[in-house]
């Protein structure tokens, strides 16, 4: 992706920051796409970086000299000019050191110097492993990052060094690099969806035991959310239909509010007849009590066990299928808790044809993964169940590598 300004390329200048870890080797393939694309792309490499990957490599790739230190430049004043004349600055590998660094402000080497310098878009790869991501040290420096504007892609799941797998990977260059144009892509490239009308569904059903008890799902609606704010920014007309929602529903689309799986069929079958593509990413229970009780139920009348009844709900989405309109396009989502890989794809390849979506997004959930939190990972199967599209990152990412693909 290259910005078009009066119908030329716009070159970039690319800050691409290289830091201390194994998976700087893959800054190399990030680097030479954004060459390839055109772009000027100077290297800021830590010492450390340099101990995995020679400053030579790191030259050719770039066509511009690799900078290392603070002392580098002085006349030009170049630990402040680097990162002034920044049109994006892309760090990948970032290390929780790194990470930890930037967030506390730190400039003790030429990379904080110049993102501190700089008021360009940050876009950070965090790469290590699992349980320094997940220690409250570095979740608390992500969410600081977060909240001034930083964007975070990754990181994902898979090998990491040595035979222990997990969340930790970087994420793989051409995500990176696609996620990373996209932060200074201008607002006219991305209005891709103008004059569309797009359905999205978000959250979780609530199926009423009585008037105060419920079966329901952990979904927060955060996904949904993401999907519908990311829509409108690029120029659909969206309507969200929020099943219990617990973030709340964007600037400027339609909001219709719901609570049970039966009043979110009734909303999606007024709602769809008149938009071009459905997105059902809200959690629907798949059961619901027989009959709810009038009055709350009460333990010392009922006993020591109480019985519910249940009938299963309507399958919306099958039903969206069989009656769509002409080039209506229907995306639905699968949570699945399948720890396997190839398991998780099959169960996804047999809901795609069971369902007959045109894509069905999958991710795996659990006790700490999917629902409430700010990251996903998804793949996205078509109807013949190939795999057409691998996402992990923010939700809002994830949400606009999905419209990529619908787009």
């Amino acid at each position: 992706m290259t910005d078009i300004v009066g119908g030329a390329p716009r070159v970039l200048n690319i800050v691409v920051g290289v830091t201390g870890g194994i998976a700087a080797y893959k800054a190399v393939g990030v680097i030479r796409s954004l060459v390839l694309l055109g772009h000027d792309v100077h290297v800021v490499a830590t010492e450390a970086a340099l101990r995995f990957v020679g400053r030579p490599t790191l030259e050719a790739i770039s066509r511009n000299e690799v900078s290392t230190g603070l002392y580098e430049g002085v006349a030009e004043v170049r630990h402040v000019a680097v990162g002034q004349a920044a049109d994006l600055i892309v760090v990948a590998p970032a290390t929780a050191n790194t990470i930890a660094k930037l967030s506390a402000g730190l400039a003790d080497d030429l990379l904080g110097t110049t993102i501190l310098a700089s008021s360009a878009p940050l876009v950070l790869a965090p790469a290590m492993h699992t349980e320094m991501w997940l220690n409250p040290a570095t979740v608390a420096n992500i969410a600081t990052l977060r909240s001034r504007g930083v964007h975070i892609v990754g990181p994902g799941t898979g090998q990491l060094t040595g035979s222990d797998a997990g969340v930790g990977r970087m994420v793989e260059p051409e995500e990176l690099v696609a996620a990373a144009l996209a932060t200074v892509a201008p607002a006219a490239e991305r209005l891709d969806l103008a004059g569309r009308h797009v359905l999205v569904t978000a959250g979780g059903t609530r199926e009423p035991i009585d008037p105060v008890r419920y079966i329901g799902n952990r979904s927060s609606g955060r996904q949904g959310v993401a999907i519908a704010q990311a829509a409108a920014a690029r120029g659909a007309f969206v309507e969200l239909i929020g099943a219990n929602l617990e973030v709340p529903p964007p600037a400027g689309v339609a909001v219709t509010l719901v609570g049970s799986a039966e009043e979110l069929a009734d909303a999606v079958a007024a709602a769809a007849p008149r938009a071009d593509l459905v997105v059902m990413a809200a959690a629907v229970a798949d059961y619901r009590p027989e009959r709810a009780a009038e009055a709350k139920i009460k333990k010392e009348i009922q006993g020591d066990r109480l019985r519910v009844d249940l009938v299963k709900n309507q399958d919306i989405l099958a039903g969206l299928t069989a009656a769509r309109g002409p080039g209506q396009v229907i995306v639905g989502f699968a949570a699945e808790t399948e720890p396997d890989d190839a398991a998780l794809l099959a169960l996804g390849r047999a809901k795609v044809r069971r369902k007959g979506a045109d894509y069905l997004v999958l991710n795996r959930v659990g006790w700490e993964t999917g629902f409430s939190v700010p990251d996903n990972r998804v793949v996205v199967v078509d109807l013949a169940g190939d795999i057409v599209m691998e996402a992990t990152g923010s939700k809002l990412s994830v949400a606009n590598r999905i419209l990529d693909l619908l787009a």
